[in-house]
């Protein structure tokens, strides 16, 4: 809905002004106007009920020109478009869709597409692209700062994409850049047209200006700022999640490291942001450091933060990226007893040799890590979202695609299509061993099973063989997580072993269907095994 003023303001991004819908049913949502420029107000809504609604609008001041009220029919849509995401912790995977369907997140990162799409550089391919492949959500952050440390400078950058008045040499944080916000705009809608979803950060990392100086982004001007990104976004099918800031633990003073403070700043801000927003959107905290637990972090608020947006990129140097090593034991050891929902939504960035090293912490992060990281990711039980130095932040290259990607295409099939996902959650108490000798601890495989208890996943990531006491099982299926074949398996004893040789040490995934339901002790399993 628009409105037009017809007072005049000195400035009007500071008109408190709000909007009340009732529903058929008698439930009333409230949410923030907008100011848009050339004396126009807006109020964007998306009602979840069908039948007649009513509206109006609410000013602590008389303005004829914004003062409204009415009704309006809500039918069943001829076509279908986006779709909210919503959170179900006390299910398998922890996400669903508007309606009950169960969502499998694979995700992609560009957290500079707003910005990309300000400069005029072509984004729209790459989305209808990454739509095409299985992908349903990509992370994006609202404010595009002009550099990374040490060395991203986005050098795709032709023109400010500051989004507030001002610049950030002299900011005005209480007017904001409308041009941009427009292009913010035709992006959101465009991506709800593809049915694909933004993790909308609305701060970036609290190292970048202006996240990194309170004394100057007070909270008066982080409310604004906030007020103002619910009031343009939260009405949008393609806004998937709201996350507070990326690496929260940067708050207060861009100090990487984990305090309460920061804990204590991401409860207020969620508390408010819910509040705030009228679709329920999922509220978010993507994590720097991993530990203590989340559950803890977040004992006093739990229902203040929905979703973790977990961070751990596994091993990563010059011998041990390809393995992507930890990644599993991260998971569980960070969300410890959390009862909300969470995604694995950063691993590390796959390098492209191609292009100049600007961080030295992606070098050795190819194809096998990205591989791998996303496979122990899924097996942890979370949705998996990568990234690619191409169009992760200093650079846009949206034409070409780096290899990793069909090593994600392939993950998502499989758990989009291959499995019925949502029966599956993680079985780390699944008693096994090494068919010889012992494990090292990146041989371990990571397994999943189904509610039933009569069918298994394996991940193998070095696809080494393993014993497990089944009776004969009814189906041996071997799944290759390069290729995306299957190949019949047999077993030799209690041991499973790939169908092919080890040398090399690919990976594995092993579907194990047995006749009778295989219940076993948690208690039973050994430190040794």
């Amino acid at each position: 809905m628009e409105f037009e003023g017809e007072r005049e303001y000195e400035n009007p991004f500071l008109v408190q002004f709000d909007c009340v819908f009732n529903s058929p049913q008698g439930e009333k949502r409230e949410l923030p106007g907008f100011y848009d420029g050339d004396g126009r107000w807006k109020v964007r809504f998306t009602p979840f009920r069908r039948g007649r609604w009513s509206y109006e609008t609410k000013l602590p001041f008389s303005d004829p020109g914004l003062e409204g009220s009415g009704e309006f029919e809500v039918v069943e849509a001829e076509e279908k478009g986006g779709r909210f995401l919503r959170t179900c912790p006390e299910k398998n995977w922890g996400l669903e869709y508007e309606g009950g369907e169960r969502a499998f997140i694979l995700g992609d990162t560009m957290y500079n597409v707003f910005g990309a799409a300000h400069c005029g550089l072509p984004y729209r391919d790459l989305l209808r692209r990454r739509k095409r492949d299985g992908f349903n959500l990509i992370r994006a952050r609202v404010p595009v700062s002009p550099f990374h440390p040490p060395k991203g400078y986005s050098e795709w950058q032709n023109r400010s994409t500051w989004p507030w008045q001002g610049s950030p040499q002299k900011p005005v944080f209480t007017r904001f850049n409308l041009d941009y916000f427009h292009t913010v705009d035709q992006v959101m809608a465009f991506a709800a047209e593809l049915d694909l979803g933004f993790e909308v950060i609305m701060e970036a990392w609290g190292f970048e200006f202006p996240f990194n100086k309170r004394d100057t982004f007070t909270p008066e001007y982080e409310q604004l700022w906030m007020r103002y990104l619910i009031a343009r976004y939260d009405a949008f099918s393609s806004t998937y999640v709201w996350t507070l800031m990326n690496e929260y633990e940067y708050y207060p003073n861009g100090d990487w490291h984990y305090t309460e403070e920061g804990d204590h700043w991401a409860l207020r801000v969620g508390r408010w942001v819910k509040e705030l927003g009228a679709h329920d959107h999922p509220v978010a905290v993507h994590n720097g450091p991993r530990t203590p637990p989340f559950a803890e972090r977040f004992r006093y608020d739990p229902e203040a933060i929905d979703l973790i947006m977990f961070q751990d990129w596994g091993t990563r140097g010059e011998d041990d990226a390809w393995l992507a090593n930890g990644i599993g034991e991260a998971i569980e050891e960070s969300l410890d007893g959390w009862e909300g929902s969470a995604i694995f939504a950063e691993y590390g960035y796959e390098r492209n040799e191609d292009l100049e090293l600007k961080l030295p912490i992606h070098e050795y992060l190819g194809p096998e890590h990205t591989r791998r990281g996303a496979w122990r990711g899924a097996f942890s039980g979370l949705g998996v979202i990568g990234g690619f130095e191409n169009t992760w932040g200093p650079w846009w290259i949206p034409k070409e695609d780096q290899e990793g990607l069909r090593y994600l295409k392939i993950l998502g099939k499989f758990f989009g299509e291959e499995v019925d996902f949502e029966q599956f959650s993680p079985a780390s108490a699944l008693p096994l061993s090494a068919a010889e000798g012992s494990w090292e601890e990146e041989d371990r495989p990571l397994a999943l099973s189904d509610e039933a208890d009569r069918e298994f996943l394996l991940y193998l990531p070095t696809g080494q063989s393993f014993t497990l006491d089944v009776e004969e099982p009814e189906e041996i299926s071997w799944f290759d997580p390069r290729h995306g074949e299957w190949k019949e398996g047999e077993r030799d004893g209690d041991s499973f072993g790939p169908p092919v040789s080890n040398k090399a040490k690919p990976d594995w995934v092993l579907q194990l269907k047995l006749k009778e339901p295989y219940f076993f002790d948690p208690e039973e399993r050994s430190d040794e095994d």
